[in-house]
C-alpha cells in the first residue's frame, strides 16, 4: 500500500517552505512511489487572513523589530492570546477535517509551529491516532511548538531537545536530526569545475552574501562597504526574488574596484557555498544549516529580533560564527578573517561539526520507520 505523507507549512517565501521542500524530496529518494501533499497551511485555510499575517509580518521585523522581540515566544504574550489560536482553529477545523478525510494521510509532518498546533488540536478533538511530527527550523524551538499529540519532534542540536524536554516532552519523541536542507548538500562537487564556471580565481578569498530568499538586510550598503577592503577579494550576491536590489548591483558593478557578480534566484547555492571562503548572511534556520552541511564560516550580518537572534547567539557560541550587529563594523571582521586564515579553518571546522547534511533522508526515514511500526 503507497504511503501518503501530509507536509504542512507557512509561505512559500520562508525557510519553512524549502524545509518541507527538502523532506518531501527525502522520502521521494527512499519511497519513489510514496503519494505526498504538500500544504501551505495559512493560503489553503484561510487565503485572505495568509496574505494580511504575511505583509503585517514582514512590517514589522523591518519597520518595528523591538515590536517583534517583544511579541517573540513571549509568555505572557501566548497565554492572552490562547483565545485566538483556538478561535482560529475552531474556524479552521472544517477546511481541515475536509483535508484529512479526502486525503488519508499514514502521517503528518509540519515544518512550522501554527499547523502543528493546529493539527495536534484537531487530533485531540477527535480522538485520531494519525502520527503527528513536527519539525523545528531554527536552533531554539519556541512555546507554541509544545502540544501533547506530537507523537515526534525533529530538532537541530541537542539544546533544543533539552528544551522541549524540560517543558515534559517525552525524551524519546525528540529526534537530534538537524534542519531538513535539500539533499544535494550532502554531496561533494567537483570545486575546481565550479570555479572555472564562475570563472573565480583560486588563490583568492571568494565572499559569499545572502539575504535570505527574499533578499533581505542592508545587502547594498554591504556591497559597498566590502569593496572597502584593501585585500584582494572577490564577491558572490544573491538577492532571491529581490528584483530591485539585483538590478541595483548591476548597476552599481561596473563603479567596484572588486569583482563582484551578482545572481537573483539561482537552485545553485549548494554549488556556490563549495567554492567560498565565508558566507555573510541573515541568521536563518535554512541558510544556516546548509552552510554548516557544507562546513563553510558564517560572518552574521544584522540579525532580526526573536528567531535570529537566538540562531545568531547559538552559532556564535559554537565558534561557527562571527557576529557583526552593523554594516560599518562589518568589513573590519571579513579582512580579520581573510587575513588570519587559521581562523577561518577553525570555523570551518566547527561548521563541519554541527552541520548535518543528511537531516532531510533522516527525517524522511523517521516517518516511514513510524509507518512502518504502526504497519499502515
Amino acid at each position: 500500500m503507497r504511503k501518503k505523507i501530509l507536509i504542512m507549512y507557512i509561505t512559500v517565501r520562508s525557510g519553512h517552505y524549502h524545509a518541507a521542500q527538502s523532506i518531501e524530496k527525502g522520502i521521494r529518494l527512499l519511497v519513489p512511489d510514496a503519494e505526498i501533499l504538500t500544504v501551505d497551511t495559512f493560503t489553503y485555510l484561510n487565503p485572505v487572513l495568509a496574505r494580511i499575517v504575511d505583509r503585517l509580518y514582514l512590517s514589522v521585523v523591518q519597520k518595528r523589530p523591538e515590536l517583534w522581540n517583544y511579541l517573540y515566544d513571549n509568555p505572557k504574550v501566548i497565554k492572552r492570546s490562547d483565545w485566538l489560536r483556538q478561535a482560529l482553529h475552531r474556524y479552521d477545523s472544517p477546511r481541515l477535517t475536509a483535508l484529512v478525510e479526502e486525503f488519508g494521510p499514514d502521517a503528518v509532518v509540519c515544518t512550522q509551529a501554527f499547523p502543528c498546533g493546529l493539527v495536534a488540536d484537531y487530533k485531540k478533538e477527535n480522538r485520531l491516532n494519525i502520527p503527528l511530527y513536527g519539525v523545528i527550523t531554527d536552533f531554539s524551538p519556541h512555546a507554541y511548538w509544545v502540544h501533547d499529540p506530537v507523537d515526534g519532534y525533529v530538532v537541530p542540536v541537542e539544546e533544543s531537545r533539552e528544551w522541549l524536554v524540560e517543558r515534559r516532552v517525552r525524551a524519546e519523541n525528540v529526534h537530534v536530526l538537524g534542519i531538513p536542507i535539500d539533499p544535494r548538500f550532502s554531496e561533494h562537487p567537483h570545486v575546481p569545475s565550479i570555479r572555472k564556471r564562475l570563472q573565480l580565481e583560486e588563490e583568492v578569498p571568494t565572499i559569499l552574501l545572502m539575504g535570505g530568499g527574499q533578499g533581505l538586510g542592508p545587502m547594498l550598503e554591504a556591497v559597498k562597504a566590502l569593496d572597502g577592503i584593501p585585500r584582494p577579494m572577490q564577491l558572490l550576491v544573491v538577492t532571491g526574488s529581490n528584483e530591485k536590489l539585483y538590478h541595483k548591483l548591476i548597476a552599481l558593478i561596473p563603479t567596484l574596484r572588486h569583482r563582484v557578480q551578482v545572481f537573483g534566484h539561482v537552485e545553485f547555492i549548494s554549488d556556490l557555498m563549495s567554492v567560498a571562503s565565508m558566507i555573510i548572511t541573515k541568521p536563518g534556520g535554512l541558510t544556516t544549516s546548509e552552510a554548516l552541511a557544507k562546513g563553510l564560516p558564517l560572518v552574521i550580518l544584522n540579525p532580526l529580533p526573536g528567531q535570529e537572534i537566538k540562531n545568531a547567539d547559538f552559532l556564535t557560541r559554537s565558534r561557527a560564527a562571527c557576529l557583526t550587529q552593523d554594516v560599518i563594523s562589518m568589513p573590519r571582521v571579513v579582512q580579520h578573517l581573510i587575513e588570519h586564515p587559521e581562523e577561518l579553518k577553525v570555523m570551518a571546522s566547527q561548521a563541519m561539526k554541527i552541520g548535518k547534511p543528511n537531516a532531510a533522508l533522516d527525517t524522511a526515514r523517521l516517518v516511514l520507520n513510524y509507518q512502518g511500526e504502526k504497519g499502515g
